[in-house]
Parts: structure tokens; C-alpha cells; sequence
């Protein structure tokens, strides 16, 4: 039995919340946790838009992690 191990290049992750401070406690998690398997933020990408039925803001964010050389 032979096991291969590859390691990841890079890695796209989305994130969504209600407010700023959620979005970025996930994101900043999520750093933590790519970061213990050599992969470093590359790029962030964020939006917000507004449901103006409801009056609610709703954040997300995009981030590509790349692998820290």
C-alpha cells in the first residue's frame, strides 16, 4: 500500500455573516488554523449588500490562501 502526500497550493475559502465583527472573527480563524498547514493570506476580497426589505446588512468575503514557501 503506498500513501502519496500532496501538498495544497492554494486554497479559496467564503465567508458570510450578519456584521463586520463576525465576518472578520471567522476569517481571523480561519488564518489560524491555515496557517498550522503552511498556507499564508495571498488576497481578500469583501462585499456588502443590503436587503432593503428588511433592512439588513449582509457581509462576505473571499480569501486565497497560497503556500508559504
Amino acid at each position: 500500500m503506498n500513501f502519496h502526500l500532496n501538498m495544497i497550493q492554494d486554497k479559496i475559502e467564503f465567508f458570510e455573516a450578519h456584521d463586520l465583527e463576525t465576518l472578520e472573527k471567522k476569517i481571523s480563524e480561519k488564518i489560524e488554523q491555515n496557517t498550522a498547514i503552511m498556507l499564508e493570506v495571498k488576497h481578500v476580497s469583501h462585499q456588502m449588500s443590503i436587503d432593503y426589505d428588511k433592512g439588513l446588512k449582509w457581509y462576505s468575503a473571499v480569501v486565497h490562501f497560497k503556500y508559504k514557501a
